[in-house]
């Protein structure tokens, strides 16, 4: 069980902070839930505390392993030749399970791609939104804001 303080990670969403441990009755039944305080676009989620391992809630990781992922970014890749549809399940599968590598992967894939050939529109918004939830992450992890971790994964792709 986390507590109120601890930095998690929530899939599809990305990094924040649990800022509340609250009860509510919801269609009659009583529930508690973390509330999370997501830094990126001022949000706040509500989570059942009895979900939160299912929907893959998570400890932020530590800043050693930021660093490995930075070096694994850093490493060529091959383009995939697979469709496009094949492409954009893969990578919002990759997205969906919530581990950084994975996540990191997308990132890279997609910023090569879109030096490459060009992404489309749906593609650039994967893109976005992976690139918002690695650096959302990072940030925690780094204790850096969110320009700061930005800046680390461009470095990291160049």
């Amino acid at each position: 069980m986390f507590k109120v303080g601890d930095k998690v990670v929530y899939p599809m969403h990305g990094a924040g902070v649990i800022e509340a441990l609250e009860t509510r009755t919801v269609f009659g039944e009583v529930r508690q839930y973390y509330v999370l305080k997501m830094p990126i676009g001022d949000m706040k989620l509500m989570i059942p505390v009895g979900n939160a391992e299912s929907i893959g809630l998570r400890q932020v990781i530590s800043p050693e392993i930021v660093q490995q992922v930075l070096e694994e970014m850093g490493i060529e890749r091959e383009l995939t030749t697979t469709n496009w549809n094949r492409r954009y399940r893969s990578n919002s599968e990759k997205i969906k399970s919530g581990d950084i590598f994975m996540v990191a992967d997308v990132v890279c894939n997609l910023v090569q791609r879109d030096r490459d050939k060009g992404l489309s529109t749906c593609e650039r918004k994967m893109l976005d939104n992976a690139r918002q939830i690695l650096s959302s992450e990072m940030a925690l992890a780094k204790g850096i804001d969110q320009e700061g971790a930005l800046k680390l994964l461009a470095r990291a792709v160049e």
